[in-house]
């Protein structure tokens, strides 16, 4: 693994997860016929409440991570890495953090979607251990839906 940095992002990194991405979803735009909706989303708010992980190498954003807090799981919103950046870990690592975080809020549950055009996506949630729990269409997109059991820390934050 390559010496990038994993933190939080904050409200300065606004222009920077944006440009993210938007690289990271175009590819993506011509396969689902419309934009894939964290291309038109506003993080300003998950920014301000420190919900957004990125990593960082050499001042660059290569990956954001966007969560939302639930009751009894954590939401793995947006995730997304630069095309230059794939292919170092970076979506394992984030997901590593997003299953953390769960612990660490005593939850014992990650879930997430993703559009059933990102094929790749299909294949890659169940090697992380994510199972299929249903598919939908919201707003117009073909969703499907993962989610993973964890165990949660006995320390809840």
């Amino acid at each position: 693994m390559d010496a990038a940095r994993l933190r939080r992002a904050t409200g300065a990194d606004h222009a920077a997860v944006h440009r993210l991405i938007a690289v990271a979803f175009a590819p993506y735009v011509e396969r689902m016929g419309r934009r894939p909706a964290p291309m038109d989303a506003d993080f300003t708010a998950a920014l301000n409440d420190s919900l957004v992980w990125a990593i960082e190498d050499d001042g660059r954003l290569d990956a954001v991570l966007v969560l939302e807090h639930h009751a009894d799981h954590v939401l793995v919103d947006t995730i997304a890495v630069d095309p230059a950046a794939r292919g170092r870990g970076h979506g394992a690592r984030l997901l590593d953090r997003a299953e953390s975080d769960a612990r660490e809020l005593g939850l014992s549950e990650v879930r997430l979607y993703t559009n059933e055009a990102m094929s790749e996506n299909l294949t890659y949630y169940p090697r992380r251990g994510y199972q299929e729990t249903g598919r939908r269409t919201e707003d117009g997109y073909h969703r499907v839906y993962f989610r993973k059991k964890i165990s949660p820390s006995p320390f809840k934050i």
